[in-house]
């Protein structure tokens, strides 16, 4: 495959447009309100936690541009390196920090130019021009319509984007099964330990307002919280250890400090995801993690902690924090040992489909990470 010359990557675009430079009201419903938390680290959008844009407010947060199936967006500012294809049916608007492309259909296929932008070469190009600053990296938008571009033909540019999506679909697909697997192991904990449907339930007394068997305690008595421990970037060693921040996994490390099965929920930062961990991991001191599993497995402390969704007990002013000492005094209502014991034989073997399919995603991406630079150079001919 033969590449064209280098050109200025407005000369394959429609458009290169910014975001507003605020952030509207909160919204209840609306169309999205697109921000940097939305883009995941290989190409795609997760939209399941999302900032609205009231339909009243809508048209003004649209004046620059409304985003449409086929623009590629991008983050320019704090977190880099984020990319993702708009979707069909998307309704929505640029967040802060978030910009779009707006390829030229007759000259640039929009999956081909995501994966040219997940390359390691356009990584190289971005970085030459990234602007640090005291608090955070900029790329210059007034320079990103320059930054050198060479594509092959569009013919070209379609069956390498076949190819590479090929992986993603696998990929997507696998996590969605994951996805679906789990919500069955949280609807199940909901049925039995927050409806009070457990096996048995119809036989069973309520005894001031709690089933027999049951009791109130504080979570300290269930589980022992700790803050976790620091590891700088530049001491991190290569090596497939995860190391967990607040929003989950956010680098790897040759060693671990934690055993696993174990679970993860933010200390600072960011409040309210909780991570099951199946590997020996590390957690960074922006998380919390169970110490000691006093009188809970760990499936059934997963959703427990899920359930009492962190954010309502922030104490931080400027930055979310989580006091484990607050969290300890919580009270919760623990279930008799059986249940317990009954709970985890059916969840474990969907955590051991989950990590499986964990695995072959991970397989997956290194494949489609192989080949990208390899499809990109024209090393592998389509």
């Amino acid at each position: 495959m033969k590449l064209a010359e280098p050109r200025p990557i407005k000369d394959y675009c429609l458009g290169i447009y910014d975001g507003p430079h605020a952030t509207p009201k909160e919204s209840g419903d609306g169309p999205v309100f697109l921000g940097i938390k939305n883009f995941t680290e290989n190409g795609g959008l997760d939209l399941s936690e999302i900032r609205h844009v009231s339909e009243e407010e809508y048209p003004r947060w649209t004046r620059r541009v409304t985003p449409q199936a086929g623009d590629v967006v991008f983050t320019y500012e704090a977190t880099l390196h984020r990319y993702a294809v708009i979707p069909d049916g998307f309704r929505g608007c640029l967040g802060r920090r978030v910009a779009l492309v707006r390829p030229d259909p007759d000259q640039a296929d929009s999956r081909y130019l995501l994966y040219h932008f997940l390359s390691h070469r356009w990584r190289q190009v971005v970085e030459a021009s990234v602007i640090t600053g005291a608090t955070v990296d900029r790329v210059p938008l007034e320079k990103f319509p320059n930054f050198a571009l060479a594509l092959p033909p569009l013919d070209v540019q379609r069956r390498v984007a076949d190819t590479l999506s090929a992986y993603d679909d696998l990929i997507e697909n696998n996590r969605r099964r994951m996805a679906l697997l789990e919500d069955a192991a949280r609807q199940l904990y909901r049925e039995w330990f927050v409806r009070l449907r457990f096996p048995g339930h119809e036989h069973t007394r309520i005894v001031d307002g709690v089933p027999e068997g049951w009791e109130r305690t504080p979570l300290e008595s269930v589980m022992v919280l700790q803050r976790g421990f620091d590891l700088p970037v530049q001491d991190r060693e290569e090596g497939n250890v995860p190391v967990y921040g607040s929003t989950g996994i956010v680098g790897s490390h040759s060693k671990a400090r934690v055993q696993g099965p174990g679970l993860v929920t933010g200390r600072s930062g960011t409040l309210g995801q909780v991570h099951h961990v199946a590997s020996d991991f590390w957690p960074l001191n922006t998380c919390l993690w169970v110490k000691d599993f006093k009188r809970t497995p760990p499936f059934h402390g997963l959703f427990l902690l899920r359930e009492l969704d962190f954010k309502q007990y922030n104490g931080g002013v400027s930055v979310p924090t989580l006091d484990r000492k607050t969290v300890h005094k919580i009270e919760i209502l623990l279930p008799p040992d059986k249940l317990l014991s009954l709970f985890e034989e059916f969840t474990a073997p969907l955590f051991d489909q989950i990590q499986n399919l964990s695995l072959q995603v991970d397989k997956l991406r290194t494949a489609r990470d192989l080949l990208l630079p390899r499809l990109m150079s024209g090393e592998i001919a389509v």
